[in-house]
């Protein structure tokens, strides 16, 4: 089989298992490693210290470092749904990621490309030595994505695919095989002028443009980062507990993307309570309920303590008087991440009018006077403080 006919194999096998964009280039270091270095330098990685091993480094500058007999990759997106009902009146709501809602998206395209790659073999009659790569792997996806003709990046560091938006993940498969080459398609005019998703973000991520801090990203925060959240910028969360879309629902790619391209039916929420989750219900699971609710999602990402640090953070934005007794409970939780969040949290909801200061003051007094923890007793002491203030 020619590199060409194989090509055109892979391209039909990817198409016929659902991905919505496929590439093809073959293996080549990285144009751009020293970008990468530079924003490690920076510290813009945080305490995803994995970035800056050596092996995610070498990965990332060339895909042979991962996999020495690589010699082409295959480079797919997938899109998932951009648009999404609004939240149910009921209850006391969050918010989860759009990419996040249904069937852990690792899963899904990795089984996909698998069977991608079981075709190759097949087609070429021999065994084809391969590997999946799916957003954990050290590789510059971005940049293989733009080359295969995927999509460009935009200025807050996704790709967007014209026609499909940004509402995508990708996947990359590494063979030993030499394929031909798909032709990258005219590129788009990309972001122009254009720079709502850096305005919208509340946080202030962005740098620049194509430069991310991801310390103060939403996403960040509520995944990836293991301790408290910082204080200036809990109120800017809302009620996202995990992840965010925000950079995203701003694009105007986004607005304009057609929808005659289904996304994938696994990447489609699950239920209305793996969109907008009850945050009472939530901060009340016990340990088995709070692991059905992340089995098989990309919520498996985060542990208890995290999941439920951000559920206390969304309840003291929430403004919602039913979100107090919540809150309250969350003040004798064994782990001390999640009593300091809850402490803020009923201070937040005090201030905002949400819950009397008696019954806030009354609450924080019990949770200080059985507390262990040093920075747990500072949480109370400053959430105290604001309280009495209000009391006047």
């Amino acid at each position: 089989m020619t590199p060409e006919a194989a090509r055109d194999h892979v391209v039909a096998a990817a198409r016929r298992h659902g991905f919505h964009r496929v590439g093809i280039v073959a293996v080549e270091p990285s144009r751009r490693a020293e970008l990468h270095r530079d924003w490690l330098a920076a510290g813009y990685h945080g305490e995803m210290a994995y970035l800056a091993t050596p092996e995610h480094v070498a990965g990332r500058a060339d895909p042979r470092a991962i996999f020495a007999v690589a010699r082409t990759v295959i480079v797919v997106a997938l899109a998932y749904g951009k648009n999404a009902p609004p939240p149910p009146p009921d209850g006391v709501r969050g918010l989860i990621a759009r990419y996040a809602r249904g069937t852990d998206y690792h899963m899904v395209v990795r089984d996909r490309l698998q069977l991608v790659a079981a075709e190759l073999a097949a087609a070429l009659g021999r065994a084809v030595a391969s590997r999946v790569c799916v957003d954990s792997a050290p590789l510059a996806e971005r940049e293989l994505a733009e080359r295969a003709g995927i999509g460009f990046a935009a200025k807050n560091t996704m790709v967007i695919a014209p026609g499909l938006g940004s509402y995508v993940v990708l996947g990359e498969l590494l063979v030993d095989v030499e394929l031909a080459t798909t032709a990258a398609p005219t590129r788009d005019k990309g972001c122009g002028q254009c720079r709502s998703c850096l305005d919208a973000c509340p946080t202030g991520a962005f740098v620049d443009a194509y430069v991310l801090d991801a310390r103060r990203c939403i996403s960040y925060l509520t995944i990836e980062h293991d301790g408290a959240i910082p204080l200036e910028l809990r109120p800017r969360l809302g009620a996202m507990i995990f992840g965010c879309d925000i950079c995203q629902e701003v694009c105007p790619y986004n607005a304009a993307a057609p929808d005659r391209h289904p996304p994938a039916a696994e990447l489609t929420a699950r239920d209305t309570d793996h969109a907008y989750p009850d945050l009472i219900a939530l901060a009340a699971a016990g340990a088995n309920q709070l692991r059905q609710f992340v089995k098989r999602s990309a919520l498996r990402r985060v542990d208890r303590r995290r999941l439920l640090r951000n559920v206390a953070v969304a309840l003291g934005n929430s403004g919602e008087p039913r979100a107090a007794p919540a809150a309250i409970a969350l003040l004798a939780h064994p782990e001390a991440l999640v009593r300091g969040h809850a402490a803020w949290a009923l201070g937040e909801l005090a201030t905002s009018g949400a819950v009397d200061a008696i019954t806030a003051a009354a609450a924080l007094d019990r949770a200080a006077a059985a507390e262990v923890d040093d920075e747990v007793k500072a949480e109370l002491a400053a959430a105290a403080a604001r309280v009495v203030s209000l009391r006047g």
